[in-house]
């Protein structure tokens, strides 16, 4: 069974689904261990304000999660994973986050683009990378991120990538958009990362 309310620890709780809520964390934790024990249960890494070495599943990482519960989480990486809408949950309330790596994410679709809004001030870099459920839509939403400096979209399947690229230079201005293939309709391979319904706009 879960654990529920303020006595429940983290060291002993299983990993959640990639869709729940750790919500009753938060009261104890706040809302950045929130996050972090969301993104590595489900074998991400996380990096907080501050350090240069993301923390990864593989470490010792909860104890110092808990140590680290007042430092701003400031880059996530949960490329691979199966992070999907609802799990966007406990990653929503970041208010410093400026790296977001969903590089991959089978389930990401452009109902989950469209939240990332909530990052319109902080964020500077993400790559949505062969998301296979990502389209041109969900693209279209990411204009409310007005600090985005490097948008990797390589294997995103468009009908008109080159149109795309064109239609993202323009509502990013500053930001570098990679991955888009002039060529057809997917996107190029890009370098690492350094460190239906219309969605809603």
């Amino acid at each position: 069974m879960w654990g529920t309310g303020r006595g429940a620890d983290p060291l002993l709780l299983p990993p959640p689904a990639p869709s729940r809520y750790c919500g009753f964390l938060r009261d104890t934790y706040g809302d950045n261990v929130v996050a972090a024990v969301f993104t590595l249960s489900c074998g991400g890494g996380v990096r907080f304000e501050g350090q240069e070495r993301w923390i990864r599943p593989e470490n010792l990482w909860r104890p110092e999660v808990l140590r680290l519960r007042d430092v701003p989480v400031v880059a996530l990486d949960l490329s691979g994973t199966p992070l999907n809408y609802n799990g966007l949950d406990n990653l929503v309330p970041l208010t410093r986050l400026q790296h977001l790596d969903l590089s991959g994410c089978p389930h990401l679709d452009d109902w989950a683009l469209g939240r990332l809004h909530v990052f319109g001030d902080s964020l500077r870099e993400l790559s949505v990378a062969r998301c296979p459920r990502v389209t041109e839509r969900g693209l279209a939403t990411l204009h409310h991120l007005r600090e985005l400096r490097r948008l990797d979209v390589a294997g995103v399947r468009v009908p008109s990538p080159g149109l795309v690229r064109i239609l993202l230079e323009e509502m990013l201005p500053g930001c570098q958009v990679l991955g888009m293939d002039l060529g057809d309709g997917t996107g190029t391979d890009s370098p690492p990362p350094p460190g239906g319904e219309k969605p809603p706009a």
